[in-house]
């Protein structure tokens, strides 16, 4: 998009375009039919071979959710040293710029890990999750912790960092923790659910 379009706050008008867009579609007829419209998708899921291989053999749909949760744990890890970091509560001998990107590369391959492991189990149970709405809510509070990161974290903390207002800081930490700890909630929501 030409940033001349959206003036000096490309970002903002971006993220508020999104959340005017999320809303609408969460108020309208469309969230249903495109519910509906997925329901094929999740019944090809649990024809795959990953899909039966996690029907078939519980043990290696076992080892998958251990290396689920592994990677959910450094995830959860990362988000906590990064905002804590922020908050000025840990690590305050490292500069927090040094925090944050190291905290960012575990972060993606932690992410990765999750997402590859989380889409193999969904694939064994791919109609049960379906029908569970607090799965739904799951994958909305982890695309929205997603996009928060990549596009307003991420990009908002790549300056000069140490010279930047605390109280910026401080917002941003305290967002993010807001974000991750809902991600959570609704994660183990769903193992109450089933």
């Amino acid at each position: 998009m030409n940033r001349a379009l959206l003036g000096p706050y490309p970002r903002t008008i971006s993220v508020g375009a999104v959340i005017v867009f999320g809303l609408a579609f969460a108020l309208t007829d469309a969230r249903h039919t495109t519910w509906e419209a997925l329901l094929p998708l999740f019944e090809w899921m649990e024809a795959t071979s990953p899909g039966v291989i996690s029907q078939t053999y519980g043990a290696v749909f076992a080892l998958v959710e251990a290396a689920h949760l592994i990677a959910m744990a450094l995830l959860g890890g990362a988000v906590l040293v990064a905002d804590g970091r922020l908050l000025g509560l840990i690590l305050r001998d490292f500069s927090v710029s040094r925090v944050l990107d190291q905290s960012h590369r575990l972060f993606v391959w932690s992410l990765t890990a999750m997402i590859l492991s989380g889409v193999f189990m969904a694939c064994g149970v791919a109609l049960k999750v379906y029908y569970l709405n607090v799965f739904w809510y799951k994958m909305l509070a982890l695309v929205t912790g997603v996009f928060f990161v990549f596009f307003i974290r991420r990009p908002l903390l790549r300056g000069d960092v140490e010279n930047m207002n605390p109280q910026l800081l401080r917002l941003v930490g305290i967002a993010s923790l807001m974000i991750w700890f809902s991600v959570a909630a609704t994660g183990r929501w769903i193992g109450f659910s089933g």
